[in-house]
């Protein structure tokens, strides 16, 4: 009984001469389903893609749990023994001090932008890990070495060194508001002023650390904020990134109450829940194009029973009982579902694969921090695509089933 339900199921969903309108009908609830899913897969994919890439590209330059004081001043005085305690936490892979304050940058033509000023350890030293800013060098390095010149080195972004006009070998001026002097007789404030030597250019990708930070060893940074000896706090690198807001609790608990943490995830919370809010709702309207194509597949149906009404009724009148003339369109739509939904997958990894290998739409890194749309497929959401499109698609088929099979025998066969 079963293959004869599906053969017949097959036969309504081929069009036959003189009524070549169902199968027009049933060509466009597959296409509504196609797209929808097509759709989906593509959009999860790039909203997957931005989390990773601006996650990936947030890390570059920032570690996966800050160690920070209390206070207004901001600043970590004998750090050397909470660095010790820090590195024996668990989950802990590295940790360093570091140094973060603002300023003003300016070339010998006197032309003045604003700057992140980062004071960080050399590579080679310990803790030269606990972020990888320090691998994307494009020109020198992060051993802030200079060639016969008693000034200190700084790396700058690439974006940064372009607007200056500042390479490697070249001397800018730093200006910070730290160790303020006022002029005697005029009263003015006059800001503290340290001229460094280009050591390095890097590129990250990501347009914020590219065009206004400049790094500093730990020592010039400390000299340079006016710290003296103290640091702004310690950066720690976690063995699961993942994990990291588990290690932060950790080392809350196990630190004394002057200090506190925060995970990568907190430090840019607003930025990845905004994210993943927009995530959700591009999913849920997209959702919508699969819900129409089901409202398609339910006129499909509809017009099929409209049609085959006496067929159906020769059908009972041989003895084939309602719950089989349910199965068959329960069938025939379930196939709609399933080819659209099949097609769509297909369609939408294709295009999602050729969006991520060659680049195709370009974007505005000022504006998104990212160069291009990156997609990410993640087996999960394709996954619940497909459950989804083939469960709605499965209910769209209910109604129209459940009319058919309630069709009287002797009323169908004198249907005209």
């Amino acid at each position: 009984m079963r293959d004869l339900e599906l053969a017949i199921a097959w036969r309504y969903l081929r069009s036959r001469r003189g009524s070549r309108l169902l199968s027009l009908i049933s060509v466009i609830a597959i296409g509504g389903v196609l797209v929808g899913v097509s759709a989906l897969i593509v959009i999860m994919g790039v909203m997957n893609g931005l989390q990773r890439d601006l996650r990936e590209k947030i890390l570059v330059g920032s570690p996966d749990i800050r160690v920070l004081p209390y206070g207004s001043d901001m600043r970590m005085p004998d750090w050397g023994e909470l660095l010790t305690r820090v590195k024996k936490g668990p989950g802990v892979v590295e940790a360093a001090p570091f140094v973060q304050t603002q300023g003003l940058v300016r070339n010998l033509g006197g032309y003045m932008v604003g700057t992140q000023v980062v004071g960080i350890v050399p590579i080679g030293e310990p803790g030269d890990k606990v972020t990888t800013i320090r691998q994307h060098a494009i020109l020198g390095d992060f051993t802030f070495r200079r060639d016969s010149v008693s000034l200190p080195g700084a790396v700058l972004g690439k974006l940064l060194a372009s607007k200056l006009n500042a390479f490697p070998g070249d001397t800018v001026v730093l200006l910070g508001a730290a160790g303020l002097d006022m002029n005697a007789s005029t009263g003015a404030i006059v800001p503290r002023a340290d001229s460094v030597v280009v050591s390095g250019v890097f590129e990250t990708g990501m347009y914020e650390y590219d065009d206004a930070y400049l790094y500093l060893s730990l020592e010039a940074a400390q000299r340079f904020a006016g710290y003296g000896t103290d640091v702004t706090g310690i950066e720690v690198r976690a063995r699961d990134r993942w994990n990291a807001p588990a290690v932060a609790d950790t080392l809350r608990a196990q630190l004394e109450s002057s200090v506190r943490t925060m995970d990568w995830q907190e430090q840019n919370r607003s930025l990845f829940q905004a994210l993943k809010l927009e995530k959700l709702g591009m999913g849920v309207i997209l959702l919508l194009i699969v819900v129409v194509a089901a409202f398609n597949i339910v006129s499909t149906l509809t017009m099929v029973v409209a049609d085959k009404t006496r067929e159906i009724g020769i059908l009972r009148a041989m003895g084939m009982p309602a719950a089989s003339i349910r199965r068959i369109f329960l069938y025939q739509g379930t196939v709609v579902g399933a080819v659209g939904t099949g097609g769509g997958l297909v369609l939408g990894l294709v295009v999602a694969l050729l969006l991520e290998k060659y680049r195709l739409i370009a974007l505005d890194p000022s504006v998104y921090f990212i160069d291009h749309l990156p997609v990410a497929i993640q087996p999960l959401d394709v996954v619940m695509i497909v459950l989804a499109s083939v469960a709605i698609a499965a209910l769209a088929t209910l109604y129209p089933a459940k009319q058919a099979a309630n069709l009287y025998p002797v009323e169908a066969i004198r249907h005209e």
